[in-house]
């Protein structure tokens, strides 16, 4: 039932853009370490850069394990589900990194994401992952659910920071500058948004 793929092109990339929302799974290398499964939403936040590579905006959370675990290892898995439409369950097994603001890939990563405000999200990273092992399979136990649209409380919430303030709630925050575990996870203070 299932297909593995040598690009993320035609059909593929057709479904993958289409879905409003995907996940992400992350873990560290130790045995007992914390498997990180995290959704992602926001239209418009998530991009094919290459038949090889995507992209996704990293916006502010209470977390960064995704990031602690790209940092210490790069593994990452990308799942899409049809929600809607013929079943569908597509993944992009890879190695993933942050990229920060700070890295002089920011400003031409950024313009693959045009129709959304970063400035109103509290962007912290842009994740890139280049794909290992591509592969869908049927899909067919994924519940019909639609979508209605995108919530706008990320936004309203975070629309209100600056560069210092954002900087100073993730440094307020547990699991931000240190994973779970332990691991290093997002760098602060964070450095300036960088202008467009």
């Amino acid at each position: 039932m299932g297909k593995t793929y040598e690009r993320i092109d035609g059909r593929l990339r057709t479904f993958i853009e289409a879905q409003p929302m995907f996940f992400t799974a992350t873990a560290p290398l130790t045995g007992d370490g914390t498997v990180n499964l995290s959704p992602k939403g926001l239209r418009g936040s998530f991009a094919v850069l290459d038949e090889h590579t995507v992209a996704y905006l990293d916006f502010a959370g209470s977390n960064a394990e995704t990031i602690a675990h790209l940092r210490e290892n790069g593994r990452i898995t990308l799942m899409w589900c049809a929600f809607s439409g013929p079943p569908n369950i597509v993944r992009v097994h890879g190695h993933g990194e942050p990229v920060f603001r700070d890295d002089p890939r920011w400003t031409d990563l950024l313009r693959h994401f045009p129709d959304v405000d970063t400035s109103v999200h509290g962007l912290r990273a842009i994740i890139v992952v280049r794909a290992g092992l591509i592969r869908d399979t049927c899909g067919y136990a994924v519940p019909l659910m639609t979508y209605d649209a995108d919530r706008d409380l990320h936004g309203r919430r975070f629309a209100r920071e600056d560069d210092a303030s954002l900087s100073a709630y993730f440094a307020g925050k547990e699991h931000v500058a240190t994973s779970i575990d332990g691991l290093p996870g997002l760098p602060l203070p964070l450095p300036p948004t960088p202008a467009t």
